[in-house]
């Protein structure tokens, strides 16, 4: 059991392993995970609190099949707070948000491994108070992360362009995510549509390195600037998580300097680096909410362009 004052989070079969042994490296128990939330929620809450959140479980472990849970159950204890969303159909679902280190060890205890967010918060979930462009590489070789390195370098340059302050994370698995804070004042179809633009803009002035192309076999090899994340309802794995994949890996924020060095691995920061990691350096997010802009000056500089 850990205790965090006056909240409690008991579980079992602590030993039972979630990660099995990976490159020299020992396995990764429950417990282990559990402890991993608890002791990132300084500089993971900043980035989720207030925010609904999907839940990738895995209670056996990533060798078996795990899945995804969005809504809170009646079980969870009634600390862990809900946040209603209405659903296309009218109907409502109810999120779990996390707003102390009790919270994350709990969803931990429940073999939770990966931890999304909307894009909004529950002041207002209609509106966006971050825009993503999701960038995976355009194929499987060597240098296929390269691609993704300058991708997000070129977008970083667009944004700053625009007059928007970018901030970048590994997701842990293939690619990065460059995010823009946004002030909360438009609704999820407006900041889609000026990501889809901003993206066409980028594609047009390299045509051969971008696509706004959905269709796989229309992109040709080239990277496409993905920004479908921009909706409603739409999620996005939260900075700090980990993901369900050998050795542990986490979606870690990262300095603009590190996207330039070529050294970069898509998974380059795990379970067994992260905390060193902050150790030695602040969170490169940690300012991000303070650096929110509002779209329509943006919008503006971005008209004037295409």
């Amino acid at each position: 059991m850990l205790r965090f004052g006056k909240y409690s989070v008991s579980f079992d079969k602590e030993d039972k392993v979630f990660y099995p042994a990976h490159d020299g490296d020992d396995a990764v128990t429950k417990g282990d995970v559990i402890r991993y939330y608890k002791d990132i929620a300084e500089a993971m809450l900043p980035h989720v609190r207030g925010r609904p959140l999907t839940l990738r479980r895995f209670p056996d472990g990533i060798e078996s099949q795990g899945f995804y849970m969005q809504e809170a159950q009646d079980y969870f204890p009634e600390w862990v707070e809900r946040v209603s969303a209405t659903r296309s159909d009218g109907s409502t679902i109810r999120h779990a948000v996390a707003r102390r280190a009790a919270d994350l060890a709990y969803l931990a205890s429940l073999g939770t491994l990966e931890i999304h967010t909307w894009l909004s918060g529950e002041d207002d979930l209609r509106k966006p108070d971050w825009l993503v462009f999701d960038l995976d590489p355009p194929g499987h070789d060597a240098d296929a992360f390269d691609v993704v390195r300058h991708g997000a370098l070129d977008v970083r340059d667009l944004l700053d362009e625009l007059g928007l302050a970018a901030f970048v994370k590994l997701t842990g698995s293939k690619g990065l995510h460059v995010v823009a804070p946004i002030a909360p004042g438009e609704d999820f179809d407006d900041v889609r549509a000026f990501a889809r633009d901003a993206a066409r803009l980028l594609a047009s002035r390299k045509p051969d390195d971008y696509t706004t192309e959905q269709r796989k076999d229309k992109r040709k090899g080239r990277l496409y600037l993905d920004m479908m994340r921009n909706a409603y309802g739409q999620h996005a794995v939260a900075p700090y998580s980990l993901r369900p994949l050998p050795g542990a890996p986490v979606a870690a924020p990262l300095d603009w300097d590190e996207v330039e060095d070529s050294a970069l691995t898509p998974r380059a920061v795990t379970i067994r680096t992260v905390f060193r990691r902050l150790g030695q350096k602040d969170d490169p997010w940690k300012t991000m909410a303070r650096r929110r802009r509002s779209l329509k000056k943006a919008r503006r500089r971005l008209e004037a362009k295409l």
